[in-house]
């Protein structure tokens, strides 16, 4: 059993074949997806994608990317979607939430201080519900790290990691684990791959953010990358660990379960 804990299946690219990139994820071994809003116009979006997908999960957030169109409103329309969906077993987190600071016009001055301040705000949120959050890190790890330690253990995903080991220890210390996807496969990623074999194989995840972050086999014109492409990610994690690739699907899934402590909800609600 795979999960993709990161995949924006959502996502326009994926208007003209949804179904069949989700059918074709399940045919590869990925039983469970997890869908995260990025901002107040998908949160039903997601809710609604996610009832449709088998083993589909969903997560409620703004995305750092998005905050210089949202409005603080649209913190109030979240709290409401998470109190509505506290009942629901496919939500999973609060996410994607976090930090870009390598965007150069986000970066600095009013930009970086509106991402600031919808990132403390989810975060609060987090920590009023007990739920852990799907982490957008860029650049940002240290100012991450910074907000999180004001709320004890939030927990969730840093998703697409990219930071220091240095970093990666802190935000698995704040009991996070560390997602692994596309960037993982090519060569030059070096840092990346040092993660992938030095970091304990219990803080690890899978994930894809589908439809970005294309695996090194997929060539132009065909980059859009689907959670189907899962499988051969796990391949190369196991690769590079030198161990089974069936232990590495044992492994991320039990980590996945472990961050995302509603997802196994979600996964049994299609048994039902």
């Amino acid at each position: 059993m795979l999960i993709d804990t990161h995949c924006h299946l959502d996502a326009a690219e994926f208007d003209a074949d949804r179904r069949e990139v989700a059918e074709h994820a399940l045919d590869a071994g990925v039983q469970a997806i997890v869908i995260p809003a990025v901002e107040r116009a998908n949160f039903g979006v997601v809710r609604d994608l996610a009832a449709q997908v088998a083993g589909g999960a969903y997560a409620l957030g703004i995305h750092p990317l998005y905050v210089q169109r949202a409005v603080d409103a649209d913190l109030d329309a979240l709290r409401e979607a998470i109190r509505q969906s506290l009942g629901d077993p496919r939500f999973v987190a609060i996410g994607e939430i976090g930090l870009d600071f390598f965007v150069p016009e986000i970066a600095s001055g009013e930009p970086r201080a509106r991402q600031e301040h919808f990132y403390a705000a989810q975060l609060a949120m987090a920590a009023e519900f007990k739920l852990p959050v799907l982490l957008h890190v860029r650049k940002s790890q240290d100012i991450l790290l910074k907000y999180l330690r004001r709320h004890g253990r939030i927990g969730g995903i840093a998703h697409a990691f990219n930071g220091s080991a240095q970093q990666a220890q802190a935000f698995v210390e704040q009991g996070f684990a560390l997602g692994l996807g596309g960037a993982m496969t090519y060569e030059r990623a070096l840092q990346i791959r040092r993660h992938a074999t030095d970091v304990g194989l219990q803080h690890l995840v899978l994930e894809t953010d589908a439809p970005d972050i294309p695996p090194a086999w997929l060539h132009p014109p065909q980059r859009r990358n689907r959670p189907g492409e899962l499988r051969r990610i796990a391949q190369v994690l196991a690769d590079l660990r030198g161990i089974a690739v069936a232990q590495v699907a044992q492994a991320t899934t039990a980590n996945a379960l472990r961050v995302l402590p509603r997802l196994s909800a979600a996964i049994l609600a299609d048994d039902d």
